[in-house]
């Protein structure tokens, strides 16, 4: 039988239940629960140093209405990272190779800072949609393909996140695949293979942090503009 690569992206699923449910909850399990004490070990201190760093630069271009924020954003890039790393290990499931699942983290937030947008200062959100000093025969095409601009964000929120995981995980399955069958033919080729795909793995790494990073610091623009 011939091996579908794209396998690896449909949801598992135990006895009828889908597992994409306990990989959506384990991340907020591995993360250690701060203690009241004056002092704690080295995870959580370095843990939040780290969410602490984050906050600060998402919250730098903001001002004070889009400080609200910052707890939903900061678990947000931690969630996404978490999932995105859980899914680089052998025999696991990577749920952000959803488009489903992405699209529903997308259009919910970017709906709610065009909702904000519009009701604290509607002038200056309707006014994203046309140029200053446009012509006026310009202006219903401007205003069409703005309209379309803002409505496709989401979209490409979504589609990021979804093309450039798949396209990692694709590649890295190759390159497995072709080093396993090398081994017994070629065995010097099959260890070269095997350091691209170390080295390929330590890129897909980077890739689901910088792609978890730029999901949140897009809406973090958008939310910009409407506060």
């Amino acid at each position: 039988m011939a091996l579908n690569f794209f396998d690896q992206f449909m949801s598992p699923t135990y006895l009828g239940i889908p597992l994409i449910a306990l990989a959506l909850s384990l991340p907020w399990v591995l993360f250690p629960t701060p203690s009241s004490r004056w002092l704690n070990n080295r995870l959580l201190t370095l843990q939040g140093w780290f969410i602490n760093r984050f906050t600060q630069q998402m919250l730098l271009p903001l001002n004070l209405g889009g400080h609200k924020w910052a707890v939903l954003l900061t678990s947000m890039m931690i969630f996404l990272v978490t999932l995105k790393m859980l899914g680089l290990l052998p025999y696991t499931f990577t749920p952000t190779t959803q488009l489903s699942l992405n699209m529903g983290f997308a259009v919910p937030l970017w709906l709610a800072t065009v909702v904000i947008g519009l009701r604290n200062q509607p002038t200056v959100a309707l006014g994203h949609l046309l140029p200053e000093g446009t012509p006026v025969v310009l202006i219903p095409f401007l205003i069409i393909v703005e309209t379309f601009s803002l409505l496709i964000r989401p979209l490409a929120l979504g589609v990021r996140l979804t093309a450039n995981l798949t396209a990692g995980h694709l590649l890295i399955q190759l390159i497995a695949t072709a080093a396993f069958v090398l081994l017994p033919m070629m065995p010097t080729v099959a260890i070269l293979t095997a350091t691209v795909l170390f080295l390929l793995t330590l890129l897909e790494v980077a890739v689901a942090m910088i792609q978890a990073y730029v999901f949140v610091l897009l809406l973090t623009l958008y939310l910009q503009e409407n506060t």
